[in-house]
């Protein structure tokens, strides 16, 4: 652990004007990231008593081996400084706002020519207008089963749709008039996005307009004795009225807000926020918040405001900064500095926004209610971070004590190869941070020298440290510009220690690679499927951990999630290479012809169920140049029954698994599972 005093700035050197500090560890990487009314103020705080300050905020000036800081003009410019750096830098003592569960979302892709309406989770996507969240998948496939009723626009993926259009049949919910079936003509584009925009209005909470139209449609088919369309019209009129009795009435006033409310101890908090729109509850979040220091609700109050609204951002349920902004946030605690919050909400909304507690009424109920929803939110989460807390500081510890290492492994990154035969060969780096997945730092990688698992993995180990290297190099000479421009450096980011997947000589064959480098504070090891054995460089014989170990099940996790994201990679690059290799030798086929047809089709299986009327559709492709490429592709029978394809592949048909076959992959299941090289 460093001396805060070592890296403290000259007294006076400390300016006293508001900005943003940051800082960082001696690798280089930022660690924490803060604004202050006070530059001086604040940061001297930092360099007080140790044994004073908060335990995390002791632990991050104890990792941290230099401060700098940038001043600002006003505080609005710090609050939006110190959020771009928080999305840049993703420091590991900030504030985080984690969801504490996957929330889906109702998206209609207006980004498409015919927009669909889906279910979707993860981050949002620019050009998909979104509702919600919901807190189930099925409550929003209720909803839509409702409404289609009203408003039939398609529902189905995009291979469907096409597939519906070449054959000039649409699927059922064409038939039952829950699709208007654009996918077969019977609606235009224009005439489809004009359904889709008035399910957005419904959605939206203009729902007074939508019903009085309809019961004058009603009244009009009435009177004109078109009595069957009069019915269609009362049945719609219900199927809407059904949806928004499920949406109760909360604020009668008709108000647009978020109310939120928190739940915490001294390490974390339990956010729970309830969208409101037009008085009804649209939508419910929640998230859990790791503290780093001693903080009161005005400050996490602060932390939610800037997060949440601050940017365009995974957290927020809209594709632009401001879509997501209410017109009200209610609060349990105002922040200290609550005209400047609102100053900024106002700037992204477009119009005034309102920040206050509620003292009584509707409004204050409803917050009560929230509160109650984030205490048992936080309730089951700490049941679960004591089981889950434990089981990974003992895998890790356990992990330390069997490798002797002289740390716990909290970084830790495996590399796996994945090939057909020395063909297409593939290589995947998976990386567990604090015994968890960290997905961002996921790399893949395309080999070429390495004809084998050895050669393969020593390439793979060579080039990912030494971009390492070449980085921590860059870091010193420019002294931290390339972090300045906001060039990303995780991927060079080192580990405690390197797994591979295999045996002594795939671990022979990387510590060689990390030896020729001259890196020596990276512990390596290797996972042996066959007897789930743990190699280590120079050693004769394995470490066998207990069949019961955390350490050996942490092992298995980060083996098996590599062989995952390893073998996945190979197949999208098997399907197009095998698809491509068939092709070139077609006459008449250059690569434009060729790139249009992997375009259109993109699988091998795909190409093949084509007839030659759907391959003469491609621009520039003929008669005889289909036919040709039918011959090309077409499946040679074997004596065996098994059929055969032209890179000399046979594809096996098996029985449907079972529930149990199902669940997980064998243990002895090795790369060549789906497909293997046919014997001479």
């Amino acid at each position: 652990m460093a001396d805060p005093s070592t890296y403290r700035p000259a007294v006076g050197s400390i300016p006293e004007s508001p900005g943003v500090y940051k800082f960082r560890d001696p690798g280089g990487r930022v660690i924490y990231v803060g604004k202050a009314k006070s530059l001086r103020q604040r940061l001297n705080s930092y360099f007080a008593d140790v044994a004073g300050l908060h335990p995390r905020t002791r632990q991050m000036v104890t990792t941290a081996s230099g401060v700098e800081w940038t001043v600002v003009g006003t505080e609005v410019e710090a609050l939006q400084l110190e959020y771009n750096w928080i999305k840049e830098f993703d420091p590991r003592f900030n504030v985080r706002y984690r969801d504490d569960k996957s929330y889906p979302s109702l998206a209609v892709t207006l980004n498409e020519e015919y927009p669909r309406l889906q279910v979707m989770r993860g981050p949002k996507k620019k050009g998909v207008r979104y509702f919600g969240p919901y807190a189930h998948a099925w409550a929003i496939r209720e909803t839509l089963d409702t409404l289609t009723r009203v408003f039939p626009a398609r529902t189905c993926s995009n291979g469907v749709f096409k597939r519906a259009g070449q054959i000039g049949r649409p699927c059922l919910l064409g038939y039952i008039g829950k699709c208007a079936a654009p996918c077969v003509g019977r609606v235009s584009a224009e005439e489809h996005r004009k359904i889709v925009d008035d399910f957005c209005d419904f959605m939206a909470g203009k729902t007074e307009s939508m019903i009085k139209r309809l019961e004058r449609e009603m009244a009009a088919a009435a009177a004109d004795l078109e009595y069957e369309k009069a019915a269609r019209l009362r049945d719609d009129l219900g199927a809407l009225k059904r949806a928004m009795e499920k949406q109760a009435v909360v604020l009668g006033d008709g108000t647009d807000a978020d109310v939120v409310a928190f739940a915490q101890d001294e390490l974390e908090a339990a956010v729970q926020v309830f969208h409101v729109r037009g008085g009804r509850v649209r939508g419910q979040r929640g998230w859990i918040v790791d503290k780093v220091e001693a903080v009161t609700t005005g400050e996490l109050v602060e932390q939610f405001l800037l997060q949440v609204y601050g940017g365009i951002d995974e957290q927020t349920g809209a594709t632009e900064a401001g879509e997501s902004v209410p017109k009200e946030v209610l609060v349990p605690e105002l922040p200290d500095d609550a005209e400047i919050y609102e100053e900024l909400l106002s700037e992204l909304r477009g119009s005034r926004v309102r920040l206050r507690v509620p003292q009584r009424g509707d409004k204050r109920n409803l917050m009560e209610t929230v509160e109650r929803n984030a205490k048992e939110s936080f309730a089951r989460h700490r049941v679960k971070r004591a089981s889950d807390l434990t089981a990974r500081s003992l895998a890790l510890s356990e992990l330390q004590e069997a490798l002797e290492l002289p740390d716990a492994p909290l970084r830790i990154e495996c590399i796996d190869i994945s090939h057909v035969q020395g063909t297409n060969v593939v290589a995947s780096m998976v990386v567990f941070e604090d015994g968890l997945p960290k997905k961002s730092d996921y790399r893949r990688f395309s080999v070429t020298n390495g004809t084998d698992d050895t050669a393969a993995m020593a390439e793979v180990v060579r080039r990912r440290f030494a971009r390492h290297l070449k980085e921590e190099q860059d870091r010193r000479d420019e002294q931290g510009v390339a972090a300045e421009e906001g060039r990303p450096r995780r991927f060079a980011y080192p580990p405690n220690l390197l797994v591979v997947d295999g045996g002594a000589p795939q671990v022979a064959a990387a510590a060689r690679s990390l030896a020729e480098l001259g890196i020596v504070d990276v512990a390596v090891c290797g996972l042996a499927k066959r007897m789930e054995e743990i190699w280590l460089p120079g050693e004769s014989d394995p470490v066998i951990l207990p069949r019961t170990s955390e350490a050996l099940y942490l092992l298995q996790r980060v083996r098996d999630e590599a062989h995952r994201f390893a073998v996945t990679y190979h197949r999208q690059k098997r399907s197009t290479t095998m698809l491509t290799s068939l092709l070139d030798d077609v006459p008449g086929l250059g690569e434009t012809r060729r790139k249009a047809l992997m375009k259109e089709f993109g699988s091998l299986k795909r190409l093949r169920a084509a007839t030659v009327e759907e391959l003469m559709a491609i621009p520039g492709i003929g008669r005889r140049t289909a036919e040709a490429v039918q011959a090309a592709i077409a499946e040679p029978a074997d004596p065996s029954g098994a059929a055969i394809d032209a890179a000399g592949l046979v594809e096996t048909t098996t029985a449907p698994q079972g529930p149990a076959e199902r669940g997980a992959p064998r243990p002895d299941a090795g790369r060549t599972a789906e497909v293997g090289r046919v014997a001479s």
